[in-house]
């Protein structure tokens, strides 16, 4: 009996996170309790903030002001204890089977080579392309920043004003202390990072990847190298283990387009000050346009060297994109990312388990650019100069930067503060600059996302093509077997 057909994936997400969207501004235009309530410590400092005169008194507050935050308080309250923590589930989930799917993946796909000449040809086509790729983001990032000069149009009251908001904010601090410690490593530390010295311990946090996969890689080397009667079962294993992983991702991504309307819903309640996000439009525009130009060349560079259309490679990709726009992270969009490429794009096991792993890892694109743009933006703002050897020294360091970065939401401003030091900017603007941009690094940081997974997804085409392992489709869907 043929199955009934279904909405698509990518439509069903969207759909959810539409009507996110909507639940999340109709939730911050409802009163949810009395007018009489108690506001939360937050809310409460924010008024007296706004209502204190020069002299230190505190002037009598009328309802018209306290409703507002009443209002933005308990929706927010609401969307956090009974709709954020389904999509928290849902990332975690993800997360949960991100470092055993590589595992298993890994493994299968060294194992299908059969020669290690095979597994170097691809690590060093992945290594070469995920750098220039990089390279083009951060040269777009610096063209578009230099030609539209989006931080001469901010007012200095507005400067202040973001700095007063957000310079003292213990995200931005945080990332400024993180940054200063990555920088006072030694050249050759990134190295010995990626080896570990306990395997259990590397696999018990997804920001380890590099070092999973240094294992991995020299685990499944091994397994070439001895009998091969000697390895099968260790390989069959590992081949029904990665066979019931993406059973598992199947069966997760039942639930993502609830999954990403409680996603979108946190986001929308949690949006910082919209006068603050309208002083950065000209930035974000910038931002947006040199991703969205990004896209562009990706698309092209597959029509031209695999010659699929446009259409079938970002409806194969699309589910992976909308979940990396949801949840800001390459790491928890890796097991669909990997599921998409392989039974959706036709890119053989043995490509996509190395070029998609690495590439969460070390390819960041989205990320590269958006510090490109980012940093000049500062200085255009705080009226820095920048000579051309130091823009040359930005795409340096932002690439050197990209590589072992986190795969995390926030990752990419402490990646900013480096590059920021690179150029000399004073230590005392660190906390201005940052403020500065982030009050809309959240939205950017979900679109900047969407470019790192489609630029993995691409380069393991790109590679899969090269090597002839980009193959017809094997679609599997979650009841393949249910039954029977």
């Amino acid at each position: 009996m043929a199955k009934k057909k279904k909405l698509a994936l990518h439509w069903q997400i969207l759909i959810g996170m539409l009507a996110g969207v909507l639940f999340g501004i109709l939730m911050l235009n409802i009163d949810l309790g009395k007018e009489e309530v108690i506001l939360s410590k937050a809310s409460t400092s924010v008024v007296k903030e706004l209502f204190t005169t020069s002299t230190g008194e505190v002037v009598e507050l009328s309802k018209e002001v306290v409703r507002p935050a009443i209002k933005s308080t308990k929706a927010k309250e609401f969307v956090s204890n009974w709709i954020a923590p389904f999509g928290t589930i849902f990332v975690r989930l993800l997360k949960l089977i991100a470092i055993p799917l590589i595992i298993a993946s890994l493994i299968k796909g060294i194992g299908e080579l059969k020669d290690i000449a095979k597994f170097s040809k691809i690590g060093g086509r992945t290594i070469l392309i995920y750098i220039s790729t990089t390279i083009i983001a951060i040269t777009i990032g610096l063209g578009l920043v230099n030609l539209l000069k989006p931080g001469n149009s901010i007012p200095k009251e507005t400067i202040t004003k973001m700095t007063e908001a957000y310079a003292k904010n213990e995200g931005v601090t945080k990332k400024i202390k993180t940054a200063q410690a990555q920088t006072q490593s030694r050249p050759l530390d990134f190295l010995v990072d990626m080896v570990p010295d306990n395997i259990i311990k590397a696999t018990s946090n997804n920001t380890n990847m590099l070092q999973v996969i240094f294992f991995i890689i020299f685990f499944g080397i091994c397994i070439l190298l001895i009998k091969p009667e000697d390895a099968k079962p260790v390989y069959d294993f590992f081949t029904g283990l990665n066979e019931i992983i993406l059973k598992m991702v199947d069966i997760i991504m039942l639930t993502a387009p609830f999954a990403v309307f409680a996603l979108l819903a946190n986001v929308i309640v949690s949006a910082n000050d919209p006068q603050l996000l309208l002083g950065l439009l000209q930035y974000a525009g910038t931002v947006v346009l040199g991703l969205g130009i990004m896209v562009l060349l990706y698309a092209t560079a597959i029509k031209l060297y695999t010659g699929r259309s446009f259409a079938s490679f970002f409806k194969g990709i699309s589910p992976a994109q909308l979940l990396a726009f949801s949840t800001s992270s390459s790491a928890a969009t890796l097991p669909v990312t990997m599921e998409r490429v392989e039974e959706h794009l036709g890119v053989e096991k043995e490509v996509s388990s190395f070029v998609l792993p690495v590439g969460a890892t070390i390819n960041m694109d989205g990320t590269s650019l958006y510090q490109a743009v980012a940093a000049v933006f500062i200085c255009q703002a705080l009226d820095f100069p920048l000579s051309f050897q130091l823009q040359l020294t930005i795409v340096l360091t932002a690439l050197l930067a990209s590589i072992g970065s986190a795969a995390v939401p926030g990752a990419g401003m402490v990646m900013l503060v480096m590059v920021l030091q690179s150029i000399g900017l004073p230590e005392e603007y660190f906390a201005i600059g940052l403020a500065m941009i982030f009050a809309i690094d959240r939205p950017l940081d979900m679109c900047r996302t969407v470019i790192n997974v489609t630029g993995d997804a691409t380069v393991a085409m790109l590679v899969g093509k090269s090597v002839g392992k980009l193959s017809d489709l094997a679609i599997k869907d979650w009841d393949d077997n249910y039954g029977k």
